[in-house]
């Protein structure tokens, strides 16, 4: 697992910038609903996501929470007072308290089934009656784009995925929450290089190819032979779903549906 408080100073270049920053937040808003005043931003980050959320909706007061000390100290700085320090599994907030909970490249980053549960059940409880939430699932398999290097990469051992997207959907729909819509959007400068690829090998980025072992030495000879060692392969594309806080009853009808459009095959 990498150091997020490591990489901070580092994160927003080496993942794509602000034209993925921009993807991602236009992708989440399409599926967060107008009348929503209230945006809890889970796993923030150096804010680089968060603060255009605010930017694009005047009306939306946006709460960015993160773990690592120094990703909240960046987060902090774009978002002066609305970025808290604090653990995704226990927010430090009130029942009910927004009308739109988003978490983005978070899911997948948990030790286990059981911390994907409790952060669902957090996501669920602090989330209005009507309100939304908003997250990427599958996000490994949107790495794979079929690339030479991904041919290379396929004989590595593999973590559990804690993402996929009928998991999370079955662990959404134990907490009350029903499919509201889905979103996609690409990760600008994220297509891999093989020289890129080798120095993510040394760094610890592939969490079972530990960085020095002899099997990490292997797979680096074999990327260090594919042609064009610094051409980026295709960028990944990834996937978001939304799923719904039923209203309570005598509301109005206020709904988060956004499109009113169903998430095929998720349950």
């Amino acid at each position: 697992m990498l150091d997020y408080d490591e990489e901070a100073g580092r994160y927003d270049a080496s993942r794509g910038g602000e034209p993925r920053a921009a993807a991602a937040a236009q992708a989440v808003l399409d599926l967060i609903p107008l009348w929503a005043r209230d945006l809890l931003d889970i796993a923030c980050g150096t804010g680089i996501v968060t603060r255009r959320f605010a930017s694009a909706r005047a009306d939306l007061r946006v709460t960015g929470v993160d773990l690592a000390a120094s990703m909240t100290r960046i987060a902090a700085a774009r978002l002066p007072g609305a970025v808290v320090r604090a653990d995704s599994r226990r927010l430090p907030f009130g029942h009910a308290r927004f009308d739109a909970v988003v978490s983005v490249w978070l899911l997948h980053l948990q030790s286990g089934p059981e911390d994907v549960r409790a952060l669902v059940e957090e996501c669920a409880r602090v989330l209005r009656p009507g309100g939304v939430y908003v997250t990427t699932v599958d996000k490994a398999a949107s790495h794979n784009v079929g690339s030479d290097i991904d041919a290379v990469l396929s004989a590595r051992p593999r973590s559990p995925a804690r993402d996929l997207a009928a998991d999370v959907a079955a662990c959404a729909a134990d907490h009350g929450l029903v499919p509201a819509g889905q979103a996609v959007f690409q990760g600008h400068g994220q297509g891999r290089s093989p020289r890129r690829t080798v120095a993510d090998l040394r760094r610890g980025w592939f969490v079972t190819v530990p960085p020095g072992s002899p099997l990490a030495d292997a797979f680096a000879a074999r990327l260090a032979a594919l042609p064009g060692q610094d051409s980026p392969r295709p960028d990944p594309v990834f996937h978001l779903r939304a799923f719904r806080k039923p209203p309570a009853p005598g509301n109005g009808g206020k709904t988060a549906t956004t499109d009113g459009s169903a998430c095929p095959g998720l349950g």
